[in-house]
């Protein structure tokens, strides 16, 4: 990551006001307001723009702009939030899946984060299935966040976040090694997942806006069907959608401004009539 401009400094205010907060709030607190308020998407990858993990960047897409993002810029921008707050936030890389899938890269990035009162794992950025709130960090009894059963165990030198799959049994959402990233490896995968074309970042959609109940709105065609999917710990319905549709559906979940060119590729609005 290449370093903020001269003078950049991050806008604390700015940062909890998009949240909906002010003052001084805990860490828990933030956690909270940041994965109700700031969507998780994908559409710049989707649209074949690399992502930029600058911290001015991060600040002006997802504060100023209003736009949301994936793991690697919620997170970014919490860890930024936390430690103009006086937390000491570490990203690590995580693989996300079953661990008997030899195919996973390091595409998931989260937060170990210390504030005084513990040691955290935080994720703001998961998407479909993050976090709401803080939970202690490494190995540890079951817990539940509105109804979500989730739990880390530790495997060797790995440890993994797990949640209740399909039937009652545990899967893993994703597994990692407790040592905090170098920000080249950051950049590196994060290079990866927002360019490469075997990425789903870069081949489909996906959006996800969480409410402060804990069920959430997916609308995403990794299916291979393009779906809009209502999601809670003991429902899920799904209907299927146009792509005509996904102007209005960005909108409904908080991102308005967008529209299809003439490939069918998710673009601004404001480039809609520009020469080609």
């Amino acid at each position: 990551m290449s370093p903020p401009d001269a003078g950049y400094r991050f806008d604390l205010d700015g940062y909890l006001a998009r949240v909906g907060l002010s003052g001084r709030p805990t860490v828990a607190q933030v956690h909270r307001a940041h994965v109700v308020t700031i969507p998780f998407e994908n559409l710049d990858p989707a649209r074949g723009v690399p992502v930029s993990l600058d911290p001015a960047d991060l600040e002006r897409k997802m504060v100023t702009e209003r736009r949301g993002g994936y793991c690697f810029e919620h997170n970014l921008l919490f860890a930024a939030a936390l430690r103009a707050l006086g937390a000491v936030a570490e990203p690590m890389l995580a693989r996300v899946g079953p661990r008997e899938n030899p195919g996973r890269t390091l595409s998931h990035l989260f937060l170990r984060v210390r504030d005084g009162e513990g040691v955290w794992h935080a994720d703001v950025g998961f998407g479909a299935g993050t976090l709401s709130e803080p939970v202690p960090f490494g190995p540890g009894e079951e817990f539940t966040q509105q109804g979500w059963r989730r739990r880390i165990i530790g495997e060797g030198d790995e440890l993994v976040l797990q949640t209740i799959g399909d039937g009652g049994a545990w899967r893993d959402v994703y597994s990692f090694i407790p040592v905090p990233a170098p920000m080249i490896d950051i950049e590196v995968n994060n290079w990866y997942v927002s360019t490469h074309p075997a990425s789903r970042f870069v081949n489909g959609l996906v959006i996800t806006r969480h409410r402060a109940d804990g069920s959430r709105t997916v609308l995403s065609d990794w299916s291979g069907t393009l779906r809009l999917m209502e999601q809670a710990p003991d429902d899920e319905r799904a209907v299927e959608l146009e792509r005509a549709e996904i102007p209005a559906r960005l909108a409904e979940l908080g991102l308005p401004g967008w529209a299809l060119d003439h490939r069918g590729v998710v673009v601004p609005e404001r480039q809609i009539g520009l020469p080609r």
